[in-house]
C-alpha cells in the first residue's frame, strides 16, 4: 500500500529563486490526491541523515508564496558531498519514513547524490522515485540551456558592472571586479550586458575557459588604459594558467582550502587585491581599485529576474509531474524552444551527475577578453524585464577664454 509521502531538500549554494522551486514542488504535489504528506529536510542531505524533517503539508499557500519570492534556501542547505556510504544512510532514512518520492534541488553534486540514492533504491527493489531539480548560479549543468538561479545572479552582475563603470568614468582609473565561477565563466561574462555605449566597461573580461597569462593581462590593461584613460575589468575567480593552477594560488602565499580540498576562491578578496597590486607595481597606475562580489551575487534581494522566478517555479512543478506520471528517475532540464520560450525535459541522472558545462566557444571573442553577440543574444531574455539603462550628457563645449 502506498504511503503517499514525498521529501524535498535544497543543497549547495543558495540562489535568489531556489524557493520558487520548493514552492513549485509543494503546491504541485497538493494537486495529486495520492500525496498524503510533503516533508522538507532541513539543511539538505545532512538533515536527511539526521532525520531533521518539517511537515510542509501544513504550510499555508499564502506563506509558501511569500517564501517563494524570498531569496536563499528556506529549508537551509549544506556543502556535504555524499559518497556511497553517505547515500546508503540517506536511503535507509527514506525507507524508514516510507518516502516514495525524493526531490533534491541543487547543482552538480546534488544530481550525483540523487543518482546514487536512485541506484540504492533499485538494488533494494524499493519503490522510490528520485528527481533532481536544477539550481546553480554558475550555469554549469550539462543538458540545460540555462539553470535557475543563474539569470538573477547574472542580472545582479550586469547591473553591478554598469554601476562600477559609471563610477570609474567619473573618477578614472583601473577597476577590477572578481565574480564567482570556478570552471564556468557564464556569470563573469554577464558583466558585458551592463554596457550601453562602445567605450563603456567592462573593457576586459577574463574567463576560466581561457588560459590566463599575467604578462598579457598587464599588456591588455596598459593598452586599454592608454586608449580610454581608464579600464574596467571583469575577472572570474577561477582564472588559471596553462597548467590549470588557479592564479589566486600562484600570486598568494596563503592558500585556503574547503572541506573537499578545493582551493577557496570565493569571498576572501585575495585575487582582486593581488591583481590590483600587479597593476600598480608593474604599470605604475596610481588609482587602482578592486572588489570581490563574493556571496552578494547569489541571493541579492530586489534584483531578481522575473523570467528566472517563473522558470524556477516551473522546474519544481515539472519535477512532481514527471515523478507522478512517469516511470523514470531523472534530472529536470530547461530547453530553449524559441526567442523566447522554453520547454522541460527529464534527462537520465548519469547524463548530468558529476559533469560540468563550460562556456561554448561561440560565446567567447577571438581575443578571449570579451563575449560575442551570440552570448548577448543568449543571455538578454533571461535577465527579465525592467533592466535599467545608464545615459550620458551630450555636452556642448563652451569656448575657452583664458586657457587657449
Amino acid at each position: 500500500m502506498s504511503s503517499g509521502k514525498i521529501l524535498v531538500a535544497q543543497g549547495g549554494g543558495p540562489t535568489a529563486v531556489i524557493n520558487q522551486s520548493l514552492a513549485g514542488v509543494v503546491l504541485e504535489a497538493r494537486r495529486f490526491h495520492d500525496i498524503t504528506r510533503v516533508y522538507g529536510a532541513q539543511h539538505g542531505v545532512r538533515g536527511i541523515v539526521n532525520e531533521d524533517f518539517v511537515d510542509l503539508t501544513r504550510e499555508t499557500t499564502h506563506n509558501l508564496e511569500l517564501v517563494a519570492a524570498t531569496p536563499s534556501s528556506a529549508l537551509g542547505s549544506t556543502r556535504d558531498k555524499p559518497d556511497i556510504a553517505y547515500c546508503q544512510e540517506i536511503f535507509r532514512v527514506l525507507q524508514a519514513h516510507e518516502i516514495e518520492h525524493f526531490f533534491y534541488i541543487g547543482g552538480n553534486d546534488s544530481s550525483d547524490t540523487v543518482r546514487i540514492v536512485s541506484l540504492e533504491a533499485a538494488k533494494a527493489r524499493y519503490p522510490l522515485r528520485c528527481v533532481h531539480i536544477p539550481k546553480t548560479i554558475d550555469n554549469d549543468l550539462v543538458g540545460n540551456d540555462h539553470t535557475p538561479g543563474f539569470p538573477s545572479a547574472a542580472r545582479f552582475v550586469a547591473q553591478a558592472f554598469a554601476g562600477a563603470n559609471l563610477d570609474n568614468a567619473a573618477l578614472p582609473g583601473v577597476y577590477v571586479g572578481v565574480v564567482m565561477g570556478r570552471h564556468a565563466g557564464f556569470l563573469t561574462a554577464a558583466s558585458a550586458l551592463g554596457k550601453k555605449f562602445p567605450d563603456d566597461g567592462p573593457h576586459l573580461i577574463y574567463l576560466p575557459e581561457r588560459v590566463f597569462v599575467l604578462e598579457q593581462f598587464l599588456a591588455d590593461v596598459k593598452a586599454t588604459y592608454e586608449r580610454y584613460g581608464r579600464c574596467v575589468i571583469a575577472v572570474s575567480e577561477g582564472i588559471h594558467d596553462a597548467s590549470g593552477a588557479a592564479i589566486a594560488t600562484l600570486l598568494s602565499k596563503d592558500v585556503e582550502r574547503d572541506d573537499h580540498g578545493n582551493v577557496q576562491l570565493s569571498g576572501n578578496g585575495a585575487l582582486a587585491d593581488l591583481l590590483c597590486d600587479e597593476i600598480k607595481s608593474k604599470l605604475g597606475i596610481k588609482r587602482v581599485r578592486g572588489d570581490t562580489f563574493g556571496y552578494l551575487q547569489r541571493s541579492f534581494i530586489g534584483c531578481v529576474s522575473d523570467v528566472d522566478q517563473r522558470e524556477a517555479r516551473e522546474v519544481g512543478e515539472k519535477a512532481v509531474q514527471f515523478a507522478m506520471w512517469g516511470t523514470k528517475d531523472g534530472s529536470v532540464a530547461i530547453r530553449r524552444t524559441g526567442f523566447y520560450s522554453v520547454d522541460y525535459d527529464l534527462l537520465p541522472l548519469d547524463a548530468v551527475a558529476g559533469k560540468t558545462r563550460t562556456m561554448e566557444d561561440e560565446f567567447i571573442s577571438a581575443s578571449g577578453t570579451d563575449v560575442t553577440d551570440a552570448f548577448r543574444m543568449y543571455l538578454r531574455p533571461l535577465l527579465g524585464s525592467g533592466m535599467p539603462d545608464a545615459y550620458r550628457l551630450r555636452p556642448a563645449s563652451v569656448k575657452k577664454i583664458l586657457k587657449k
